[in-house]
């Protein structure tokens, strides 16, 4: 399994991207 930070994960482009690499099979974390 694939692991991601992202920072500002509360932001438009964070969340998004976060909702993308889940959809993918990743294990996301976010930093806000």
């Amino acid at each position: 399994m694939e692991k991601a930070i992202i920072t500002e994960v509360t932001g438009q482009n964070g969340a998004y991207l976060a909702e993308l690499l889940l959809e993918k099979g990743y294990e996301v974390h976010g930093i806000s």
